[in-house]
């Protein structure tokens, strides 16, 4: 891969030039090899001993997820099938969420691939921490993987990323409409495959009735808190619209929103700047729609209860806590923003079974997941509706002789 050459705008966080010229030529691996899956134990266990690790819960849940017992118990769903890696993976990661590349970094090596990722520009701290460790494990012990993890910066008009995506055979794109659009610019084979992850949103639904009888209610606030919150609203796990079902809608409400602010009053803090974005917003779906109601708040929690859900006013939120909420009988009123641009739904008090009924009746072309509450960051091998695993391995059709 000669081409691929080190350039003033590329600055290599784990790995080198070397290694990611290397990642061409690389053989591929087995799915959950045992080389991997004990490079990624070895890095579970190294960022949780680190006591600067601690600080950081994102962290230390992405180290709980790659340990060898947790990675051996996905393995089982992949066992019947002969698969193997499809050569060279590049991933372009977004900056909105810390560890997001550590995550798409490990799911390229769980499919047998070489991997180069391109990071974001913006640094966060527990990000620098998991490169460091990464490559203290790649320049000794795992030395023989280093082509298969190589992550780097640079611009998306360097020279050595349309070479990268040029030679890859998978290309992952996270990030919004604008950068796939950028990204899709670039050289790719013929018979690469490429995933791409752009702008959604997500919802969630409360059974009013379920939430007044639960004992816990400060708890429920703060998981809603966790998945709405972390990150500052704008990752596509994050709730934009609330739909409240039963019959005590009004009076759920009236008791979740004081405890949701009273959280983001003593843990989040809120830029100045979005205190005034989120009260336009609020006007804004107010002029779009005559019987929206903007409710009471201290701004911490901004809600506009409208009488029916659409994508058009969750297309407002600017992030930082702003809501659409909605009361209905029941999940059918989620249809009108379950389209393809709908992730995730996280659910409280809601049975299995009405969710079935609900897919099985309407069939949306959005809503890849349903979790519970407080669950919706959780990374996840199936992911926007792909499976990660075989996406990006090839599978091998072996048929016997008569």
């Amino acid at each position: 891969m000669s081409t691929v050459l080190p350039s003033d705008d590329v600055m290599f966080s784990a790995g080198d030039a070397a290694a990611l010229a290397g990642g061409c030529a690389a053989p591929a691996l087995r799915p959950f090899s045992g080389e991997v899956l004990e490079l990624l134990d070895d890095l579970s266990r190294l960022l949780r001993a680190k006591p600067e690790c601690r600080a950081y819960p994102d962290l230390i849940s992405f180290a709980f997820w790659c340990r060898r017992g947790s990675l051996a118990a996905l393995r089982t769903e992949y066992a019947r099938d002969l698969l193997l890696g499809r050569g060279l993976a590049l991933h372009i990661t977004p900056g909105n969420v810390p560890l997001n590349f550590a995550y798409s970094l490990a799911a390229g090596l769980l499919a047998g691939n070489a991997n180069a990722v391109r990071l974001p520009s913006g640094r966060f701290p527990q990000a620098e921490l998991f490169l460091c460790t990464l490559e203290q494990l790649l320049s000794v012990k795992h030395a023989a993987l280093r082509p298969y993890a190589v992550c780097f910066r640079c611009g998306h008009d360097s020279s050595v990323l349309s070479a990268v995506s040029a030679a890859c055979a998978v290309r992952v794109i996270w990030g919004g409409d604008e950068t796939v659009a950028q990204i899709r610019r670039l050289p790719l084979p013929p018979r690469a495959v490429e995933l791409t992850f752009a702008d959604r949103y997500s919802a969630c639904v409360m059974d009013g009735d379920a939430y007044l009888a639960a004992g816990n209610r400060d708890i429920l606030a703060r998981l809603f808190f966790q998945d709405a919150y972390w990150g500052d609203q704008l990752a596509c796990t994050a709730p934009r619209a609330v739909l409240w079902l039963g019959g005590r809608t009004g009076e759920a409400r009236a008791d979740f929103w004081p405890r949701v602010s009273a959280l983001a009053r003593a843990e989040y803090p809120m830029p100045d700047v979005m205190a005034v974005k989120k009260r336009e917003a609020a006007l804004l779906l107010a002029a779009q729609c005559e019987q929206a109601v903007i409710c009471p708040s201290d701004n911490l929690a901004v809600c506009v209860e409208v009488p029916a859900l659409a994508p058009d006013y969750l297309a407002l939120c600017p992030g930082s806590g702003f809501f659409v909420e909605c009361a209905a009988g029941s999940l059918d009123a989620l249809l009108p923003i379950a389209g393809g641009r709908c992730q995730t739904v996280t659910a409280f008090g809601v049975e299995k079974a009405a969710f079935e009924s609900f897919f099985g009746a309407h069939r949306p072309r959005g809503i890849d997941r349903v979790v519970p509450l407080g669950r919706s960051m959780e990374f996840s091998l199936h992911w926007d509706g792909y499976d990660l695993i075989r996406a990006m391995s090839r599978g091998i059709s072996l048929v016997s002789e008569e």
